[in-house]
């Protein structure tokens, strides 16, 4: 008979476009994922992968296994879940995506210290500025800054956080200051691609009138890691559009300035998207949540 393993295992199959990437994921050879697939399909005695093909289709019987797999394993979960918070204790593993830089900066010593506190606890930790969506059901917590399309997932708003437009002393010197958003286009932008977001499309309100304009500019430099975007605004090489949280202290030493301060930008605030409603969490996913608001509330 199908055991739970199985099921996890095509749900990570079915997760990945190719064989190949599923063996890297799972850390095995490209014939041992191919050996297992035949054995699941040996038992159920039906055809679960399109073959041949050169990326990972499900068969219509694959996707039914896929789809009732994914429900099963979701209701032994809670079930897991349940009986640990009957037990009042914090194990079992905890998984969190959060951002690049973000995440490394603030979610990560948090999750070392909730370790410290619940040492039965397991912990995964992946940081990504491109999230894949299409996995969002692997994560129990996934900590995002930025505009936001998903709908299907809860939204628990961590800390306010605002954008700002800055430069260096020393690029306002050599380049002169940009009174309104068009003068952007003079003047050397630096862009940071994350979340897939059009990110060289920046949008300004002005505070007093409501008025909205839109500029496209061009990036001089561009890159994928935002420290290293304002790295290069502290070097004097242009003009970045960055979080609150990553450019504040810069701001108060003197290092950046900020521009067009009478303009505002869509705020960016760090939220947590979790698929089960607030009744229905572990243990170990409200503690860490709730650490999560006290801490970012105060240190960010």
């Amino acid at each position: 008979m199908i055991t739970t393993e199985d099921l996890r295992f095509i749900m990570n199959i079915a997760s990945h476009r190719t064989l190949a990437d599923a063996a890297r994921a799972l850390n095995i050879t490209p014939p041992s994922v191919t050996q297992r697939i035949q054995h699941i399909e040996k038992k159920l005695s039906v055809t679960l992968i399109q073959r041949p093909s050169r990326t990972v289709s499900l068969t219509e019987e694959g996707q039914l296994l896929l789809d009732k797999g994914m429900s099963i394993l979701q209701e032994l979960d809670e079930l897991r879940d349940q009986l640990d918070e009957r037990k009042q204790e914090v194990r079992g593993k905890l998984r969190i995506l959060a951002p690049l830089g973000f995440g490394n900066d603030h979610i990560a010593p948090l999750l070392g210290e909730y370790k410290q506190q619940y040492p039965q606890l397991d912990i995964e930790l992946e940081l990504s500025d491109n999230p894949n969506w299409a996995s969002h059901h692997k994560w129990d917590i996934i900590i995002y800054i930025g505009a936001l399309n998903d709908s299907s997932l809860k939204m628990v708003t961590l800390r306010a956080n605002q954008r700002f437009l800055c430069a260096s002393p020393q690029y306002i010197e050599a380049m002169g200051c940009p009174e309104t958003p068009r003068d952007l286009i003079r003047h050397q932008c630096i862009a940071l691609r994350e979340n897939n977001e059009d990110v060289t499309l920046w949008q300004f309100t002005h505070r007093e009138s409501g008025k909205e304009t839109t500029v496209r500019v061009t990036p001089t430099l561009a890159c994928n890691e935002g420290r290293v975007i304002k790295d290069w605004a502290l070097s004097g090489l242009g003009i970045i559009m960055r979080s609150e949280w990553d450019v504040q202290p810069q701001l108060d030493s003197g290092e950046l300035m900020r521009l067009l301060p009478d303009y505002s930008l869509p705020d960016a605030n760090i939220v947590a998207l979790l698929s089960t409603p607030e009744t229905k969490r572990s243990a170990r996913v409200a503690g860490f949540l709730s650490l999560l608001k006290d801490r970012l509330a105060i240190s960010v």
